[in-house]
């Protein structure tokens, strides 16, 4: 039976409406009222006489409820039955014009659009809104608040007032009523079930503020209504935010006026924890430090602080100066925690039960915020309160305690700003009903008065599943775990690190793991973070190497910072194994079919010998290398054990995708599939991210990213950050871009058109397979209200739906393989191979329900023969059916009369209606339920045991309808490759076919680049471009058909390897740098390239030096990181990479800076023998290469013409030209910069002295030089014709001094290398 409820008009007849709140957090025996109502009397009685009340009618139900007005049906809200105040009501504001009581006045359509102030008593406050619509029926108004609240008025009942002035827009309180004392909860009639305030401990703690159980539709019906038989009417979702607000004593018309208690501390507030290395909030501005705070850290300005800082400067003495860590550790001992809080005895003691449990919860995690779930809306105390008014903009409840919340259907939007702001949020969940706890008690003996809470979540940065946000960025937010060795290289003799590295994408349930051989300036590591930007890194507490922090905070973009316990907490490669290995024990030992066992066989290893059976292929692979993957294996333990604590761990593992890292090995490039991009290449080349504002906004990701679903723009990210570098998958590629084309374009622009209306399949997916396994927030004995069966169901509809699109749309696309030779798009879209045949499968689950149905009820109804448990259900409910039908029969005839029939009166069915003539015939055992006249109803023996059977049978369907989603998803997660790998495929074509259509967007000419591979080692790689154009400039940037292409040859056969770019500052020289650079990329990603002509061999690797940048942080200087970055290139480089180095060696004196540039490119052209371009304003290299054939001289063409005064003005041809530029024109810069006339003029005259005075420095030198050789030659001659002399004389050669000799022969050898 369902519960009885309160009769009601929509009019609650309580006034004391706060008690589940007010005994939460403080513990006093007050005996005081605690109505909200300004009445002066002190008894809380529960209910408001009808004579002294103004009753204030609202929306009732209409008499003809199945024709209700389209405005009632919209906006069906009970309402409250509004008291009298003693309090008189704020004074109207001068503009506005009021309705008097006395007069009655009738309101119609012309109202409509007019501004209004409606009087509300309990408040004693207005509320000002606009007059939305007029309903003739009812003659009632539709009025729509400031803060987006609509209710149904009938004008002439209520106080208002009509207003001139604009509308001011307020934020809703979504919080702001309070229900008061327990025994008389029934808040408009809502249904018993979800009374989980009962439970708390509230009586005892009359007349203060504390929590429990106020929420929109918030079911509060309690024992003591079901015995006064009451009935109410159950309100809809969404509009009780005004009920409780009319029904609140608090006076909210300051607070939704001023904002003070959101908009004041927005200016000072500071929330911070430095816990384990992690950040939870930057500092604010704190001008009023001296205000006591609730924690060390956090600072309370304006309304805030007045109104808190005062009691939790007394109450709260052991988080200021006296705080300890649950250990009892201070802040600076040893091992301190300062995310555990040690709570004095005497401050347990004073708690309720309820607080206690608050507590206990909130000392164990100081640095998390905790989502307190009651009822139906998740709390926050304390300084939590804090954070939830200042960065959810909820506002602060009455009382002198903070505390603030919001409903359940909230939750996903206000944990994401939580997390994504950096704070670690703790989602603990009822898992215990009223019901269970009161049954508890009776059973068992319990003494507990609050429901049993459990953790159910942790959500940060990196383990976001869902939310608006995330949708809307289809951008991976990963979780990366570092830990780090430093080994000696025997074979270079030089330390080298190892790096063990785990990265997560928990929305996708991707895990990448690999081990990392890095320098000393931690490369592969930069460039791995730069490409991944990870959001949250998981790393072991003083363990890693200065340099290694200092990598981790120059290539990320402010993460959330985790900090483990070495080996307790990071575990280490053979802890790690045990953990995964128990996992997967206990995922397999779990009863499922044996197709799910057959598809976890393709990850897992089927070889059982070296117990590694259970696990992935490449964690297996791992295990095997021994000291080649014990790091790689402790970073997943780090990963494993942080998810363990948001409930994640064994979720993820089930359904997990592995991947090897792709720089694993990073140092043996040539034997890796891809091109290496390091930070450097991908930051100067601004890949993803430009330099102006960090976002995508002109980048070559931009440029290319034509893509229509979320999962193909992540596909792209990974290709443009590993561009491939065999030449056989950059020609397969190429063919499958080419076979996109042409006549197969307008399939490829329907199959994206298709492809548009997708979700982000592959996240969905995710979030599928782990519902798939009820744990966390989503295991059974979580109690929530929200319809969480009917969310899930919707999500697996669209995922059904999702695939059913992808399949079509990959079967239409596939008449292009009549006219494709592309062996890529074969493979790709033919059903078995890279398409997976999951038609039949599909088919299946379309057979299964209908979907139309099911995701607009939220309810599945099987056909028959999808699922046996439901079948053998309902065949035993139509066994029993049959049975009574029978059983009609049969006493049809032993009565003696056909009309004989069941009935059902009221809740007894299956009555067996005899006329009344026939009574006497009836047997005795026969049961008499009821009688009409003329008639009486009866229960044979054997229907009531029928009805008992079916009563069963029916609970029995039930009970199997309601499992019937959970058996469907785990049956759908049994083809989880299938399902992944179609949405792998169908990711990979659009890809292709936004590399396809991404030429279009090119200025001027393209072609499909040529790749040549090296005939013999000898062989020199070649780069060959006719009319360069630029990937991303184009006509939007700088006017069409302003860019000039330029013809570019550098290596191959009779070419210079090298060029050696000269000419004016500003002519060009660094943007064909990166235009080349950027070609190189499309060329290996297997796009087109903006050129008339395109040839090259494989690059292995990009090194650009480019622009600059200090790195302050590091220690590091503009002139030190430039000649780290130049380092690292000389140690790395090989053959086959390309070199592109911008103005090497300015940033020091000119003549270091001239050496070291030329001994760098001497070692690239001598040693190294690469690919490269060299641009400088050093002009004495061009001189000392000009006869070099492995160098080519060339400059940024220029027109230099004589302005008025004497300064050279230079014209910008920006073509590239063969032979060196004579100067650099950087006076022209200048003048272009706007620097004063006689400043330039001075410059300019300074230039030509210095010219001047270098040119006679060089020639004089030279010249004495000269002289200085052949007097040195004449010397020398001299001495030997004396003693030539000598020995002429026959004087003996001992009386010749050796040391002559020797001095001789040393002054000879000099002038041979001087010469």
């Amino acid at each position: 039976m369902a519960p009885s409820r309160r009769l009601s008009n929509g009019r609650s007849p309580l006034v004391n409406q706060q008690s589940q709140i007010t005994s939460f957090f403080s513990k006093t025996s007050s005996s005081r009222s605690r109505s909200p109502s300004p009445s002066p009397s002190p008894s809380p009685s529960p209910v408001i006489p009808k004579g002294s009340h103004k009753t204030k009618p609202k929306l009732t139900p209409t008499p003809s409820p199945t024709t209700p007005s389209p405005i009632q049906t919209k906006h069906k809200k009970p309402l409250l039955v509004i008291g009298p105040s003693s309090t008189s009501p704020p004074t109207p504001a001068s503009d506005s014009t009021s309705t008097p009581k006395s007069v009655k006045k009738c309101y119609g359509q012309e109202v409509v659009d007019k501004r209004i102030r409606v009087f509300w008593p309990l408040d004693q406050s207005w509320y000002e809104g606009c007059v939305k619509s007029f309903d003739k029926i009812s003659g009632k108004h539709l009025v729509q608040y400031d803060d987006a609240d609509e209710e149904l008025l009938d004008l002439a009942n209520e106080k208002i007032e009509w207003l001139n002035e604009t509308a001011r827009r307020f934020r809703r309180l979504r919080r702001s009523s309070l229900i008061e004392d327990e025994d008389k909860a029934n808040l408009e009639g809502v249904e018993s079930e979800g009374n989980d305030s009962t439970d708390e401990d509230w009586g005892k703690n009359a007349g203060k503020e504390a929590i429990e159980d106020v929420s929109e539709d918030m079911d509060l019906d309690d024992e003591d209504d079901e015995e006064e038989g009451v009935e109410s009417a159950k309100p809809l979702r969404g509009y009780s935010d005004a009920r409780k607000r009319k029904m609140s004593g608090e006076k909210l018309g300051s607070s939704k006026k001023s904002k003070s208690n959101a908009a004041v501390k927005k200016k000072a507030f500071k929330v911070s924890f430095d816990v384990n290395g992690g950040k939870l909030m930057e500092s604010t501005n704190n001008n009023d430090s001296g205000k006591p705070s609730h924690i060390i850290g956090n600072v309370l300005m304006g309304d805030a602080a007045e109104r808190f800082g005062m009691r939790e400067a007394q109450k709260f003495r052991f988080l200021g100066e006296q705080r300890r860590d649950a250990n009892r550790k201070r802040p600076g001992d040893i091992n301190y925690d300062p995310t555990t809080l040690y709570m004095p005895p005497d401050f347990l003691k004073s708690l309720s039960g309820g607080q206690r449990q608050w507590w206990e919860f909130k000392s164990k995690h100081m640095d998390k915020v905790l989502f307190f779930k009651m009822g139906k809306f998740y709390e926050l105390f304390e300084m939590d309160a804090h954070i939830g008014a200042k960065e959810l903009d909820l506002q602060y409840m009455k009382g002198e305690q903070p505390h603030c919340g919001f409903p359940e259907k909230n939750f996903s939007m206000n944990v994401e700003k939580l997390a994504r702001k950096g704070y670690r949020v703790l989602v603990v969940e009822q898992t215990e009903t009223p019901e269970q706890l009161e049954l508890r008690r009776k059973e068992k003996g319990s003494k507990d008065k609050v429901v049993k809470r459990e953790i159910c979540a942790v959500v940060t940065k990196g383990t976001l599943t869902e939310g608006e946000m995330l949708s809307a960025n289809p951008d991976a937010s990963y979780l990366m775990a570092v830990t780090e060795s430093c080994q000696k290289n025997l074979g270079k003799q030089q330390e080298e690190r190892i790096f063990g590295v785990c990265v997560v994408d928990v929305a996708t349930s991707k895990i990448i793991v690999g081990q990392l051989w890095d320098d000393l300036e931690c490369s592969a590591l930069c460039c791995l973070l730069s490409e991944l930007r990870p959001v949250e890194i998981i790393k072991p507490a003083r363990l890693l190497s200065p340099d290694t922090e200092r990598a981790l905070l120059r290539h990320t973009r402010s993460p959330l910072v985790n900090e483990l316990v070495p080996l307790l907490e990071f575990w280490d490669a053979e802890k790690t194994v045990c953990e995964v290995k128990d996992i997967y024990r206990r995922i397999n030992d779990q009863p499922v079919s044996s197709s799910l066992k057959e598809a976890n066989s393709h990850a897992i290893n089927s070889s059982v010998e070296d117990g590694l059976g259970c696990l992935p292929c490449v964690l297996s692979k791992l295990v095997s290398a021994g000291d080649n993957g014990s790091y790689a294996l402790s970073a997943l333990g780090g990963t494993l054990f942080y998810l363990k604590q948001a409930f994640l761990d064994e979720t993820l593992l089930r359904f997990a995708k592995f991947e090897q890292l792709p720089r694993s090995g990073f140092s043996a490039i040539p034997d890796k599939p891809y091109m290496v991009l390091d930070a450097a290449a991908l930051e100067n080349l601004e890949i993803f991210e430009n330099s102006t504002n960090g976002d995508s906004s002109g980048t070559l990701y931009a440029q290319l990213n034509h893509c229509v679903t979320a999962f193909g723009k992540r596909l792209l990210k990974t290709w443009l950050a590993r561009p491939l570098y065999h030449l056989g998958s950059i020609t397969e590629r190429q063919d499958a871009v080419a076979g996109l084309k042409g006549d197969s374009l307008p399939f490829a622009l329907e199959f994206r058109k298709e492809l548009s209306r997708l979700p982000d399949m592959e996240r969905l997916l995710a979030r599928i397979f782990a519902s798939s396994e009820g744990n966390g927030r989503n295991a059974n004995k979580v109690v929530l209200y929200e319809d969480a069966a009917k969310k899930q169901l919707q999500e697996f509809i669209s995922a059904l739906r999702g695939c059913e699109l992808m399949i079509h749309a990959c079967s239409s696309l596939g008449v292009i393989l009549e006219n494709s030779e592309s062996s890529l798009l074969h493979h790709l879209l033919t059903p078995g191979k890279g398409h997976p045949d999951v038609h039949s499968v599909l088919n299946q689950f379309k057979d299964a329900f209908d979907w139309v149905e099911a995701f607009t009820s939220g309810r599945v109804i099987p056909r028959k023969g999808v699922d046996m448990e439901y079948d053998s259900a309902c065949k035993t409910v139509k066994e029993v059916e049959s049975s009574l039908t029978k059983h009609l029969e049969e006493q049809r005839k032993l009565l003696g009369d056909t009309s004989i029939n069941y009935v059902t009166i009221g809740k007894e069915a299956y009555l067996l209606e005899v006329p009344e003539s026939l009574c006497r015939s009836i047997p005795r055992d026969y049961e008499l339920r009821s009688s009409k006249k003329g008639f009486f109803r009866y229960w044979t023996p054997n229907i009531k045991k029928l009805i008992g059977e079916l009563s069963q049978a029916e609970s029995e369907k039930d009970s199997k309808l309601k499992s019937i989603l959970q058996r469907l998803v785990g049956r759908f997660c049994e083809h989880h490759n299938k399902w992944r790998q179609l949405v792998s495929t169908v990711a990979e074509l659009d890809v292709l076919i936004s590399l396809a259509i991404a030429s279009d967007y090119y200025e001027g000419p393209t072609c499909r680049p040529i790749i040549s591979g090296l005939s013999c080692p000898d062989e020199v790689p070649c780069l060959s471009a006719k009319s360069l154009g630029h990937p991303i400039l184009s006509g939007d940037f700088l006017g069409k058909n302003t860019f000039v292409p330029n013809d570019v040859t550098i290596g191959g056969s009779g070419h210079a390897s090298f060029i050696l770019l000269t000419g004016p500052n500003m002519g060009g020289k660094s943007t064909l740098l990166r235009q080349v650079c950027l070609a190189v990329i499309l060329a290996q990603v297997g796009a087109d390239v903006p050129a008339e002509s395109f040839k090259i061999s494989p690059v292995d690797r990009i090194f650009i030096r480019m622009g600059a940048k200090d790195n302050i942080m590091a220690g590091q200087s503009t002139f030190l990181t430039e000649l780290l970055e130049t380092a690292s290139m000389l140690s790395s480089a090989t053959c086959h990479s390309l070199v592109a180095l911008d103005e090497l060696g300015r940033g020091t004196s000119t003549s270091d800076g001239q050496a070291i540039a030329e001994s760098v490119l001497e070692h690239f052209v001598r040693k190294v023998q690469c690919r490269g371009m060299f641009s400088t304003h050093y002009h004495r290299l061009a001189v000392d290469y000009e006869k070099d054939p492995r160098v080519s001289l060339c400059h940024m063409a220029c027109r230099v013409g004589k302005e008025v005064g004497g300064l050279e003005e230079v014209t910008f041809l920006y073509r590239l030209t063969p032979g060196a530029c004579p100067k650099s024109y950087g006076v022209n810069v200048a003048r272009l910069a706007g620097l004063p006339e006689t400043v330039l003029h001075k410059a300019a005259a300074k230039s030509q002295e210095f010219e001047a005075m270098y040119g006679k420095q060089k020639r004089g030198s030279e010249d004495k030089e000269f002289i200085q050789n052949w007097e040195d030659v004449i010397a020398l001659i001299q001495s030997l014709v004396e003693i030539a002399g000598d020995l002429s004389s026959h004087e003996s050669a001992e009386s010749i001094g050796v040391s002559s000799l020797y001095e001789l022969q040393h002054r000879a050898r000099m002038l041979l290398e001087q010469n």
